[in-house]
């Protein structure tokens, strides 16, 4: 039988705490760039970066790969969203390199709509530092991710 704080939330709620925590010791982002061709899954993140990190955290938008190169080289970013589908037919796979060769070195986030282990496996060789679901953009699957990205196991 389940317990009566998993029935109430309890366990979201501590691990809402928990990440609440973490957070303070995440270093405090002031430019972000995703990278979304969709204007609904792009405006939702960014409010959910605001929901985190205040308005003084700057989000821009890249809706295409060629956008997100002239953002890249136009002012290089702390950390970049990316999209696993772009219309056409990119995927981040083809196009991490893409950032990487315009001289982002940064951390990036892949957020996709279809996350199964080996597409994971996939994007992380790519070199995404991590890969989260569309589904999953609130505050906490975020900065459970940005946890991974930028503290070292076990901080």
């Amino acid at each position: 039988m389940a317990s009566s704080k998993t029935k109430s939330g309890g366990d979201f709620l501590d691990k809402r705490s928990d990440v609440t925590k973490q957070r303070a010791k995440l270093p405090k982002l002031t430019n972000v760039l995703v990278v979304d061709d969709e204007s609904f899954d792009a405006d939702r993140l960014k409010a959910t970066l605001h929901l985190m990190f205040g308005y003084d955290i700057d989000v821009r938008r890249a809706a295409t790969l060629g956008r997100a190169l002239d953002e890249v080289i136009a002012r290089m970013p702390e950390l970049i969203f990316l999209d696993d589908v772009l219309k056409p037919t990119d995927n981040a796979s083809q196009t991490l390199p893409f950032l990487r060769r315009a001289g982002y070195t940064g951390p990036v986030i892949v957020v996709s709509g279809q996350v199964t282990r080996t597409r994971r496996t996939l994007l992380i060789e790519a070199g995404a530092a991590d890969v989260i679901h569309k589904d999953d953009v609130d505050s906490v699957r975020l900065a459970e991710a940005l946890q991974r990205v930028f503290l070292p196991a076990g901080d």
